[in-house]
C-alpha cells in the first residue's frame, strides 16, 4: 500500500511513459519467449532431419562390413562420408557390433576398436526421433540401430557440433532485445510527449484556480487556450465564464453593501434630525426667556444650564454619527467609547418605537486594542438595528458586552423580543458558505458575518427568553481586522 501511494505521488507526465515502457517490456518478454521457443523447435527439427539423413546413409553402407566384423572397411566408410557431411559438423562417429563393443570410430586414437562404448554415448536414453541435444555442451547426439533381416547387428553413434545453432539463437536474442528496447524508448518518448501535451491544459487550469484561492481569480488568456476546439477549450470557456460571474457578483455585493449603508444612514439621519429638532424648540424658548428676563439671575442660570445640556446632547449625537459613517482607514483600535456610541446612535430609533433598551457596560479595565473600532462598532450597530426591527413597537432589546479572560475574547450579545431568526438570516450567520450578500438573508447580517470571519471569531445563536433571538459574537483579542472593508 505504501508503494502504491508513493507511485501515485509521481506526476502523471512521468507515470504514463513509465507504464507504457513497462507494458512494452512485458510484451517484449512474451514475444521473445515465443520467438526463441519457436526457433528452438525449428532448430531441433532441422537437426533431426539432417542427422537422420546422415545416419540413414551410414546404416545402409555399414551393414555388410558390420556383418563381417570388418574393422577396416567400416573405418573406410566413416572416413569417406566425413567430407560429404561436413555441413553437419560431425564431431565423432562410432560403430558398435553385436556385442555392443566398438567396431570402428572416425577417431581411432580417441576410441580404439573393441573398446567399451564411451559413457557419453552409452548413457543416452532413446528418443523418439533418435536425436538428443545437450545445449550446455554445445553438442548433439544421434543413434541408429543397424538391422538386418529383422535382427539388430550393431548400431551407429554420432555426435555433432551445434555451436552455430547456439550462435544463431544468441544473434536472434540480441536482435530481439535491441528492437524491443528501441521500441520501448520510442513509445515511452511518444507517451511522454502526448501526456505532457494533454496535461498542460489541466496544469494551466489548476494554476488559475490556485491563484484564485488567495485573490480574485483571473481569466485564462486566449494565448493559453488549446489550439483545437475540444473538451479542454470548453472547460477553459466555462472557467472564464465563472470568473466573470464571480467578478459581477463581487461588484454587485459591494454595490448592495453601499446601498444598505446609505439606507441605514438615512434612517438614522432621520431619527437624529427628529431627536435634534425636539431640543431645538426648547433652546429657542430659553433664548426668548433670556431676552425677556435675562436680568434675573436665577432665570439666567437655569436657562443657561438648559442651553448647555441641550447643546451637549446635540454635539454627542453628531459626533457619534460622524465617527461611525465617515471614511476611516487608519486602523484605529476599538475603545469602550465606540460601543457607547452605538447606544447613543440607536437611541432615537429605540425611542421612536417606544422600546426598552437594556445595555450592559463592559468593564473599564478591558484592553480592546487588538480589534478594529470601525469594524466592531458597525457590526454591533447592525445587530442592534436588526434587533429593534424584529422586536416591533414596545419591544425589548438587550445588549451585553463582556470580556472572557480565559478564552481571551470580547463577547458581544444582542437579544430581542421578536419571533426569532428566519432561516435565510440564520443561514447567513451560521452556514459554512454564506454566499453573496442578499436582501433575503439581510445584508447587515452578512456584513456582521464577514467581520467575524475576518477576525477568525465565532457566532452563536440562541433564544432570548421564549421566542426572541439571541446573537453572540466572540471576537479574539489577538486578531487584527481589515478596517478597509468594515462597512
Amino acid at each position: 500500500m505504501r508503494l502504491l501511494r508513493q507511485l501515485q505521488r509521481i506526476p502523471l507526465i512521468f507515470r504514463v511513459p513509465a507504464l507504457v515502457a513497462t507494458l512494452m517490456v512485458v510484451i517484449s518478454v512474451i514475444i521473445s519467449e515465443r520467438v526463441l521457443s519457436r526457433l528452438h523447435e525449428t532448430q531441433e527439427q532441422h537437426l533431426s532431419g539432417v542427422v537422420g539423413t546422415y545416419l540413414d546413409g551410414l546404416s545402409t553402407a555399414l551393414i555388410p562390413p558390420v556383418l563381417r566384423d570388418d574393422v577396416w572397411e567400416t573405418y573406410d566408410i566413416l572416413d569417406r562420408t566425413r567430407s560429404v557431411y561436413r555441413a553437419l559438423s560431425p564431431l565423432e562417429t562410432i560403430v558398435t557390433g553385436r556385442d555392443g563393443r566398438v567396431l570402428a570410430s572416425s577417431n581411432p586414437r580417441s576410441v580404439a576398436p573393441l573398446a567399451e562404448l564411451p559413457e557419453q554415448y552409452a548413457d543416452r536414453p532413446p528418443s523418439s526421433n533418435g536425436v538428443q541435444i545437450d545445449w550446455g555442451k554445445h553438442t548433439g547426439f544421434g543413434k541408429r540401430a543397424l538391422v538386418y533381416q529383422g535382427k539388430t547387428v550393431g548400431a551407429v553413434h554420432a555426435s555433432f557440433d551445434i555451436s552455430h545453432l547456439i550462435a544463431e539463437r544468441r544473434q536472434v536474442l540480441n536482435t530481439l532485445l535491441a528492437t524491443n528496447a528501441a521500441l520501448a524508448i520510442v513509445f515511452a518518448s511518444v507517451g511522454y510527449a502526448l501526456t505532457r501535451r494533454m496535461v498542460q491544459p489541466v496544469k494551466t487550469l489548476a494554476d488559475h484556480m490556485r491563484s484564485g484561492a488567495n485573490a480574485a481569480p483571473r481569466p485564462i488568456a486566449l494565448e493559453e487556450f488549446p489550439r483545437r476546439e475540444g473538451e479542454f477549450a470548453d472547460l477553459f470557456h466555462g472557467f472564464n465564464a465563472l470568473v466573470e460571474a464571480e467578478a459581477e457578483r463581487r461588484t454587485l455585493t459591494i454595490k448592495l453593501a453601499e446601498e444598505e449603508k446609505l439606507a441605514s444612514l438615512g434612517r438614522l439621519a432621520s431619527s437624529m434630525a427628529h431627536e435634534i429638532n425636539n431640543p431645538l424648540g426648547g433652546l429657542f424658548n430659553c433664548i426668548d426667556t433670556l431676552k425677556s428676563h435675562g436680568t434675573d439671575g436665577s432665570v439666567r442660570e437655569s436657562s443657561l444650564a438648559l442651553l448647555e445640556r441641550g447643546l451637549v446632547g446635540i454635539r454627542d449625537v453628531v459626533r457619534a454619527a460622524l465617527a461611525t459613517y465617515r471614511a476611516d482607514r487608519t486602523g484605529r483600535p476599538l475603545t469602550l467609547d465606540d460601543l457607547n456610541d452605538v447606544r447613543l446612535l440607536v437611541g432615537p430609533e429605540i425611542a421612536r418605537r417606544r422600546q426598552t433598551l437594556v445595555w450592559g457596560r463592559c468593564p473599564e479595565s478591558a484592553s480592546l486594542a487588538a480589534l478594529s473600532g470601525v469594524a466592531v462598532r458597525q457590526a454591533l450597530l447592525n445587530l442592534v438595528l436588526n434587533a429593534s426591527a424584529a422586536s416591533g413597537d414596545g419591544g425589548n432589546v438587550t445588549v451585553q458586552t463582556r470580556i472572557d479572560h480565559e478564552a481571551n475574547v470580547l463577547v458581544l450579545t444582542v437579544g430581542d423580543s421578536g419571533p426569532g431568526l428566519q432561516k435565510p438570516a440564520l443561514d447567513v450567520l451560521t452556514s459554512a458558505d454564506p454566499g453573496p450578500a442578499n436582501r433575503t438573508g439581510g445584508l447587515g447580517l452578512w456584513m456582521v458575518r464577514k467581520m467575524v470571519d475576518e477576525a477568525r471569531g465565532l457566532i452563536r445563536i440562541g433564544q432570548n427568553g421564549g421566542t426572541g433571538a439571541l446573537i453572540e459574537l466572540q471576537l479574539p483579542l489577538d486578531s487584527m481586522l481589515e478596517v478597509g472593508h468594515a462597512a
